[in-house]
């Protein structure tokens, strides 16, 4: 019996496009997953610069930054004293990515820096010693302790004073609201204003020796993600990375807090944690997916413009908000690569 040796051309068309699909997929820059791969000649490696020390509040940030090594970008975390020296060194390039509100400094002197990503809401709180304070009156002439100069802590002191009519007689810097609710319960400091993690810690180790003092509804950025703008226009696909893990990751959060929970074992982040503190993690999460603290869309110009009224009132930002520009402050591209 003859075979038939004549080519079977269907079979020999279906795998030239096989071969044409699999070459066409391999040049595509994405994973498996269908998520953007690093671009040639953009970074491999991002330098972050970090003004205060890992805590709680930061959980989410370091669950993003687990994923976007996962993406084949190392991130190294790079502490500095305080927000103002860290966010020096994201101008002089020697950290990429620095974590703050610098509106000040962009403004005043110019900075070659621009805000990408608003990581967190105000969600802070002005707690006093209430054996030698009861109101915000009380408070004329006398210490108030803030995280750093540049920080939204220092803003909520500030408009807090004009609201009220007072003048601090002194303020002072102490990096770390952990740090400072402890020196709360220590006796050191007498007012301060700290995350709402906390001041629930403060009310359940001291009950009835603190109060929170009434503050009104503030809308504005807490902590955002800012880059040199060199930086930013030279890695638009690292960037890209980056804020998608960090909208993935604030959206696992609001859908379901107990989300950090399972990723923090999973990474095994903040190993020296105190135990204390330990169940305050989940209540946390839950009131900052109750309060929106973590904002889905990174905030991009909506968040410009709330902080241009917040830090203008509060002396940090000069001008009329109406007339600022958000260009000026802000880098979009990133967020909108993302989100829209």
């Amino acid at each position: 019996m003859k075979r038939n040796l004549q080519p079977n051309w269907k079979v020999t068309r279906i795998v030239s496009i096989l071969a044409l699909l699999g070459l066409i997929l391999a040049a595509l820059p994405v994973f498996a997953s269908g998520k953007t791969e690093p671009a040639a000649g953009e970074v491999t490696k991002i330098n972050l610069a970090l003004g205060d020390i890992e805590t709680v509040e930061t959980l989410h940030l370091l669950i993003a930054l687990e994923k976007v090594r996962e993406r084949g970008i190392d991130v190294e975390m790079i502490s500095f004293k305080s927000e103002d020296v860290a966010a020096q060194a994201v101008v002089n390039k020697q950290a990429d990515i620095g974590i703050g509100t610098p509106y000040a400094l962009i403004q005043n002197v110019k900075a070659p820096i621009r805000i990408f990503f608003q990581l967190s809401t105000l969600l802070f709180f002005p707690v006093v010693n209430i054996e030698y304070y009861n109101g915000w009156k009380d408070l004329d002439g006398e210490e108030m302790v803030v995280h750093s100069r540049t920080s939204g802590t220092l803003a909520i002191a500030n408009l807090m004073a004009m609201k009220n009519g007072i003048e601090y007689g002194k303020i002072s810097y102490v990096p770390g609201s952990e740090v400072r609710a402890t020196a709360m319960l220590q006796g050191n400091i007498k007012a301060t204003i700290i995350d709402s993690f906390n001041k629930e810690f403060l009310m359940k180790e001291a009950p009835g020796k603190f109060m929170v003092l009434p503050m009104g509804d503030i809308t504005a950025s807490d902590e955002a993600l800012y880059a040199n703008v060199e930086f930013l226009d030279a890695n638009p696909t690292v960037m890209k990375i980056l804020v998608e893990e960090l909208v993935a990751t604030i959206k696992a959060i609001n859908k379901d807090p107990a989300y950090v929970l399972e990723q923090r074992e999973k990474y095994g982040l903040l190993p020296d944690l105190p135990a204390e503190l330990e169940p305050e993690i989940l209540p946390f999460y839950e009131l900052a997916a109750e309060g929106d603290m973590f904002p889905e869309d990174g905030g991009g110009a909506r968040a410009a413009k709330q902080d241009f009224e917040f830090y203008g009132v509060a002396g940090q930002i000069q001008g009329d908000p109406a007339t600022l520009k958000v260009e000026d402050f802000w880098y979009l591209k990133a967020i909108d690569a993302v989100v829209k």
